[in-house]
């Protein structure tokens, strides 16, 4: 093996390429490799007739993450600087990006955030403004508005605690852990988060909306800790943004940022073994990687984007890992699974009252959520996202058509599902359904393209564990110090990078992520 340093990447998601731009800013040689044709991962694109899906993420916050990663290679210190983009005083100027951010994508706000609907046909439209907060609040439950501002309070010193202040911390030792609980008590943020909004609203629709956000990383609001009502802060300070072209355009950019810096990509290219070598005393080394074709590569340095799970499980060998080893990593909870039906439209003469982002709140919730979480069964009734881009990028579908796509949370592959079976008919019914509330009139007349995945394609294109669509389900006990680690404990040079590790998923903490591992990585190797 060359003793020049040297990384390769296990695959070309957001993370992947996040983490490549900053090693190459540091000026290490990288490489990334891909297992399929063209770079994305979870945020692939599907392509039909005239009609572009994003595949995956959709809903881009704190935008000056990604005008960090587009400025590298300028900045002199590729590490240093601000870890967070400054708080515009309103939203009113949150659109504007840097020349070296437009250069590759075009990056624009989109308002609402998201409009939520309830079986009843009212909705809640969140849109960052606080006096329009307050004025949907009034809308649904005059009653709560003095708890909304005990929420917004409380919520508020959430964010600047366990987002602005510890955000950025890797969490690798207990002490670091114990250093940050004192304060994550004192601001209740480790009791379940519809439990916490219980102490601000009595009406259930606003419990709902003040803690669903949590379902787009894969968490369960029920059980995920308090600590994650900072997302409400965290899309009021900085908006929700959409890449013209859609999220496949902004991996497109990624990936070319990396190639200008000197990055190499290498799409159709699986890796099957992360290799090592022993070394006295400790821990082993990693060596390099084998991929499908049987090539071997060496490297000082290799990080998997890819799942946790099947990272140790599949990759490395079993007497090269100790504390992650099957019974540990089998034990972990995995995040639920997604059930995604893309779906083409003519739009011709009709009226939408779907936003860009939507969520579609059915009867049940409590209920509901236990059945996908606890019972892990595949209930009647369902809540959708539904994401609807051509509403402001006619460019994703033929002209006079919509492209869409429904969303709904499904258990992962621990079911025992039969997915070739359900998913033809769960199609059927969510597409159904669109049309029968009256989000979609005529859908099924107006239908002219259809797709779906299941989690199947989690577990089989994506190779997550049991389907999993979010990594390890975000809970407490696999929240900070014990989720994965991003610098493993088992193998020297060996790091993880994206939603499987700290500080979890969601686009703003997988490109968070890239930043902690890169720090690492530069801190090990001496940059």
């Amino acid at each position: 093996m060359s003793t020049s340093p040297r990384a390769l990447i296990i695959g070309a998601g957001i993370g992947g390429l996040a983490l490549g731009i900053r090693l190459r800013a540091l000026g290490l040689p990288t490489t990334i490799l891909e297992k399929h044709r063209e770079p994305g991962g979870r945020a692939g694109v599907l392509r039909e007739s005239g009609f572009t899906w994003d595949m995956g993420p959709t809903v881009i916050t704190v935008p000056g993450f990604l005008d960090a990663l587009f400025a590298l290679g300028d900045a002199p210190d590729p590490l240093g600087g601000a870890d967070f983009p400054p708080i515009p005083a309103t939203l009113a100027g949150a659109g504007t990006r840097p020349a070296s951010t437009t250069r590759y994508v075009d990056l624009r706000p989109v308002v609402p955030f998201y409009r939520i609907f309830f079986d009843d046909g009212s909705f809640f439209d969140f849109d960052g403004d606080p006096e329009g907060i307050r004025a949907q609040v009034r809308k649904l439950a005059p009653q709560d508005l003095e708890g909304y501002a005990r929420f917004e309070r409380d919520a508020r010193a959430i964010f600047e605690r366990g987002f602005l202040k510890l955000g950025f911390t890797y969490f690798g030792t207990p002490l670091d852990l114990a250093r940050v609980v004192p304060d994550l008590l004192r601001l209740d943020a480790v009791r379940g988060l519809f439990r916490f909004t219980r102490k601000y609203f009595s009406s259930d629709k606003l419990r709902r909306v003040f803690s669903f956000e949590p379902l787009l990383i894969g968490g369960n609001p029920l059980t995920v800790p308090a600590l994650y009502a900072m997302i409400h802060f965290v899309e009021r300070s900085w908006g929700a943004h959409y890449a013209i072209g859609g999220t496949g355009a902004l991996v497109r950019a990624l990936a070319r940022k990396f190639k200008d810096l000197g990055g190499e990509l290498r799409v159709n290219s699986e890796v099957v073994a992360v290799n090592t070598a022993p070394a006295r005393p400790g821990k082993p080394r990693v060596s390099g990687v084998t991929l499908a074709s049987g090539e071997h590569l060496d490297a000082s340095v290799v990080a998997s984007n890819g799942d946790y799970a099947r990272l140790y499980l599949d990759l490395v060998a079993r007497r090269d890992r100790r504390i992650n080893a099957d019974w540990r990593i089998k034990s972990m909870r995995q995040s639920m699974s997604a059930f995604v039906c893309y779906f083409g439209f003519r739009a011709e003469g009709l009226a939408l009252n779907l936003r860009h982002h939507n969520i579609l709140l059915g009867e049940r919730y409590e209920a509901l959520l236990r059945d996908l979480f606890d019972r892990k069964v595949l209930p009647d009734d369902a809540s959708h996202y539904v994401y609807l881009p051509t509403i402001n990028d006619p460019s994703l579908a033929p002209p006079g058509h919509h492209a869409g796509y429904t969303l709904i949370p499904v258990p992962n592959n621990a079911s025992g599902i039969d997915w070739a079976t359900a998913g033809p008919a769960l199609a059927d019914r969510a597409l159904h359904e669109l049309e029968a509330r009256g989000y979609l009139p005529e859908l099924g007349a107006r239908l002219v393209a259809r797709r779906f995945i299941t989690p199947d394609h989690f577990a089989r294109g994506l190779n997550s564990h049991l389907g999993n669509a979010f990594g390890p389900e975000p809970v407490l006990t696999q929240t900070a110090l014990l989720r994965p680690h991003n610098r493993s404990e088992d193998v020297r040079g060996l790091y993880l990078v994206g939603a499987g590790t700290q500080p979890g998923a969601g686009m703003p903490a997988v490109m968070m992520s890239a930043q902690i591992t890169a720090r690492l990585i530069a801190e090990d190797l001496h940059l």
